[in-house]
């Protein structure tokens, strides 16, 4: 089994004025090359919309995989990973050569297809923590100029929802995690709840215990109880998504090939300690897999 840290050696931690010391120690510990990608507005800048401001930030890191010819892992200054993250299992197989993006932390997930590894595409949102390829930060950076002319730069946009449907007309997959690889520490997005969506977004599971304390605990006089409402809001909406077929629609279930293991992967990742294995099956699974990931895809649209 390929392990995070046999896959990629390097980390880029997108910020602006936050505070990454924390963040940054921890990748250094774990045997990472870990690089800070600091924003400094310019005066052109001042009349961006926050969500295109953080768009470019991330267009910086999308750039630097491509000049490296390297898939890397990127992340957000608010990101809090688990303990350990390098010794985690690759979300991906890394032979393939159609990989785009693998979420490391995922909002509003759905799977479309299982592989015989355990190896979940599917559709997700937030940019807090994923994996990209040179290919997908070619297709992503193709997105950020299609963003620049409309809606432009000065007004709110979820790019972060089209980045699914931009790999898939190139033909590229987007791989979702067993479980989340860390959470999302952050704060409330005011912008987010202006624009009627939700302001707060937490993982659902985790892979094991985050490495330090989450920006929205820390503050508080209680943080300890703090930290374990959120997790646990966390958990009963993870839950919740699923038995509202949400997480794995119905339609892409009835229609897939393998059923059965698709049903292990989103049912057993809430109550099996470790993801479950599945035997190796012939090369034709290929064939049937890609007609699984079509309906699903389908279905998401």
């Amino acid at each position: 089994m390929l392990l995070v840290e046999d896959a990629i050696k390097q980390v880029l931690v997108i910020a602006y004025r936050e505070n990454t010391s924390q963040l940054e120690a921890q990748f250094i510990e774990q045997g990472f090359d870990c690089h800070v990608l600091r924003q400094h507005h310019q005066s052109e800048h001042k009349d961006y919309s926050p969500s295109y401001l953080c768009l470019l930030n991330h267009c910086s890191a999308w750039k630097q995989v491509v000049e490296s010819n390297q898939p890397q892992l990127i992340c957000e200054a608010d990101f809090v990973p688990v303990r350990s993250l390098n010794s985690l299992p690759m979300p991906y197989d890394t032979n393939l050569r159609n990989v785009g993006i693998a979420w490391l932390y995922t909002c509003a997930p759905q799977i479309y297809s299982v592989s015989s590894r355990n190896h979940a595409i599917g559709f997700s949102t937030s940019m807090v923590a994923y994996i990209l390829t040179p290919a997908g930060a070619q297709v992503l950076l193709e997105l950020a100029g299609k963003i620049a002319e409309s809606p432009g730069p000065t007004q709110y946009s979820t790019w972060d929802s089209k980045i699914e449907e931009s790999l898939r007309v190139r033909k590229l997959d987007g791989y979702l995690p067993w479980r989340n690889y860390g959470e999302h520490g952050g704060k409330p997005n005011s912008e987010h709840k202006k624009a009627g969506l939700s302001s707060v977004h937490r993982a659902d599971l985790l892979y094991g215990k985050l490495a330090f304390t989450p920006i929205y605990a820390e503050p508080m006089r209680y943080s300890s109880l703090s930290f374990f409402s959120a997790r646990t809001k966390a958990r009963i909406k993870g839950i919740g998504r699923l038995l509202l077929g949400k997480y794995l629609r119905p339609l892409v279930l009835t229609g897939s090939s393998t059923p059965l293991r698709m049903l292990k992967f989103a049912v057993g990742r809430h109550f099996y300690v470790k993801p479950l294995g599945f035997a190796q099956t012939p090369f034709a699974e290929q064939a049937a897999r890609g007609a699984d990931i079509e309906r699903g895809q389908a279905t998401h649209a």
